[in-house]
Parts: structure tokens; C-alpha cells; sequence
């Protein structure tokens, strides 16, 4: 009586390599390779239902294993408002204050997007929205994952920056007769 949530985060794009903030970027031909290597060791969960963020590097990364996956909206990545698109080197050098603000404050929001609080409250309802029995594999982002776990673990959202989240990182959490989760 028990409900498992694989966490998938989506294969690496161009974006992240060049530390851009993301703008609905697709998958490149690494992170295809990244996820198609992904296959070679995972131990994928019968029956599971898939799930998937609406954006491209995620539904790319879903298709590169074989998967059908179904939208959901709550798996999409942060908003990052203006900050869409730009380099954090070019933001640390013309606007080290909004960045600083933003990294040190989980209430600020100085691009216009989302703010971290915001981003570990969508993700608390939804995961706690969750109940029943089986399998979900969630192919997501690394922010998500890591508000999904400060939530799901109990931790200060202020942790968020501490949690390493790489490209095709796997996290399980466990849901044991719909009660609280658990890192399995």
C-alpha cells in the first residue's frame, strides 16, 4: 500500500552547459546521448505511469526513452521571468544586486518569474495532491526536483542551492499508505 515517485530530471541542452538560464530549450545531441545512456543502467518501474514537465527538454528527454508521457502542468520548470535566455556571468556582472537578492532571499523574484517559495508551494500541493497505489516517474527539472524534495523532506526552502541536481539524476520518493514521503 504504497506509492513510489521516481523524480527524473530532463538530459542537459545547450543551456546549461553555457549557464544560461533556460528558455524552453530543446535537448541537444549530449543530452540525447545522456538519456540514451540512462537507459543502460536503469531499472525502469513496471506499470508506471509517466509524467512530464511541458517543456521541450523534458518531453525530448521522455521520448529518448521510450516513454509516453502524459503533460503535467505543475512539473514545469521556474519562471525566470526576465532572466530567460541570459548567461548568469552577463547577470553577475551587470546586475550582481538582483542576483545576490535572488540567491539569498527564497521570497525574492527580481526577474519577474517565480520566486522559490512559490515554486516549493506548487510543488508541495502537488505532490501531496498525490495518493493511491503504484508507480509515477515524473520527468522533470532540477529545480522542481529540488523543491519537491525540500518539501517532501521537510527541509528550509533556503536549501535549495545546496542540492546538486545533475541531468538525468534519478530520486525516489515513497508515499506509504498516503501518508507522509519518504527518500527511498
Amino acid at each position: 500500500m504504497s506509492l513510489a515517485l521516481a523524480l527524473i530530471a530532463h538530459a542537459s541542452t545547450r543551456a546549461m552547459r553555457t549557464g544560461t538560464f533556460p528558455n524552453d530549450d530543446p535537448l541537444d545531441a549530449r543530452g540525447r546521448s545522456e538519456a540514451v545512456k540512462f537507459l543502460e543502467y536503469w531499472d525502469r518501474p513496471p506499470f508506471a505511469r509517466v509524467l512530464s514537465s511541458p517543456m521541450r527538454c523534458a518531453i525530448e528527454t521522455a521520448e529518448t526513452l521510450g516513454l509516453s508521457a502524459t503533460i503535467e502542468p505543475a512539473l514545469a520548470d521556474m519562471d525566470y521571468g526576465r532572466w530567460r535566455g541570459m548567461r548568469l556571468s552577463d547577470l553577475a556582472e551587470h546586475d550582481p544586486v538582483s542576483l545576490h537578492a535572488w540567491l539569498s532571499d527564497p521570497a525574492s523574484a527580481p526577474h519577474g518569474g517565480d520566486t522559490l517559495h512559490e515554486l516549493q508551494s506548487r510543488m508541495g500541493r502537488w505532490i501531496d495532491s498525490l495518493t493511491g497505489e503504484g508507480s509515477l516517474i515524473a520527468i522533470t527539472h532540477a529545480s522542481v526536483i529540488r523543491a519537491a524534495l525540500i518539501h517532501a523532506l521537510g527541509f528550509d526552502v533556503k536549501a535549495a542551492f545546496e542540492l546538486q541536481i545533475n541531468p538525468m539524476a534519478r530520486f525516489m520518493l515513497v508515499k506509504v499508505r498516503n501518508r507522509r514521503w519518504k527518500l527511498a
